[in-house]
């Protein structure tokens, strides 16, 4: 398998110098556990997509069935994202380095799909409802959906705390909160369908819906791919890092400088500093790891010192 390197990556480790390695240990970056949420918010919306599915069909409306739809591939996301979460935990083994850290960026991006896959259902149906409108139970519309407003509020809130620093749950929150804004939209319907008795009401509202679902999905996918690519987490600007390594004193350059996420939560990080005077010690290469933690959120880093330029052929800021 060529790669398209002409070295090869026993690269510039046979320095002879030392690494500096810290973890940043002691730091509340785990992620919290949220098993909880994730086990309540499975079976209130197992349930509910069974209520809905069976009314929906009673009721000849297509709306609360195709909402339906949309709440089992969320039951789905969540039980991705719970896996993701689950494994992330798990230790490292000799196999998988850095553990399983990475499978809630694969599970973002999974749900992210699946989002547009179900904004996808919705759109198919939602078109035919226009050509061939359906009488609808208005009533049945309104308690019905009614209900999934409140089970998909509630299981939204569990995730709330933490769809900020947490990609994999963001990704939770989001398939939840689009479900509450659905439900909204079909007692909203229901209630207008009520009142005028016009039944494309129903499809008008749907579209309102996947538009506004449609843009959350899009910032979910381009994070999620982003991660995927190993880019700069946001939020860690990559010339403040190098500028404040390369202010260090006895440092002379920096090269071989990577950022990159592991998991939705955490970041890795490692960078080549030249120092002309010789190593300074395992305390200085504590302070570095440190100060990058405390500063830039970089929690996993390593560092090799070099004593002169040139000797490295990783120099260049093209090679990788």
């Amino acid at each position: 398998m060529g790669s398209g390197h002409s070295h090869n990556h026993s690269h510039g480790h046979s320095h002879g110098h030392a690494h500096g390695h810290s973890h940043g240990h002691g730091h509340s970056h785990a992620p919290a556990s949220y098993g909880r949420a994730f086990a309540i918010g499975i079976v209130l919306n197992s349930v509910f997509v069974g209520i809905e599915a069976v009314y929906g069909f009673l009721s000849g409306s297509m709306a609360l069935v195709a909402d339906a739809g949309h709440n089992l591939s969320d039951v789905l996301s969540l039980v991705i994202a719970w896996g993701a979460s689950v494994m992330t935990a798990r230790p490292a083994s000799s196999r998988f380095t850095y553990g399983y850290k990475s499978s809630s960026i694969l599970a973002a991006l999974v749900n992210a799909g699946l989002l547009l896959v179900a904004i996808g259902a919705i759109l198919i149906e939602t078109m035919r409802r226009f050509y061939v409108p359906a009488h609808v139970e208005g009533m049945t519309m309104i308690v019905v959906a009614g209900i999934g407003v409140i089970i998909n509020t509630a299981t939204a809130l569990l995730f709330m705390s933490g769809r900020k620093n947490d990609l994999n749950i963001r990704g939770a929150f989001m398939h939840m909160a689009a479900d509450a804004l659905v439900s909204v939209g079909v007692v909203v319907a229901g209630i207008l369908i009520l009142l005028t008795g016009k039944a494309w009401i129903d499809p008008i509202t749907s579209l309102i819906i996947v538009a506004v679902i449609a843009w959350g999905t899009w910032g979910l996918l381009k994070d999620s791919v982003k991660m995927g690519l190993l880019a700069v987490p946001d939020g860690i600007d990559e010339a403040a890092v190098k500028d404040h390594l390369a202010g260090l004193p006895g440092v002379a350059a920096v090269h071989d400088l990577h950022i990159w996420p592991m998991s939705t939560t955490e970041t890795a990080f490692t960078a080549h500093l030249v120092m002309p005077d010789g190593h300074p010690g395992d305390s200085f290469l504590h302070g570095v790891a440190q100060q990058l933690d405390q500063i830039f959120g970089i929690h996993h880093s390593t560092i090799q010192v070099e004593m002169a330029h040139n000797g490295c052929e990783l120099e260049p800021d093209d090679r990788v």
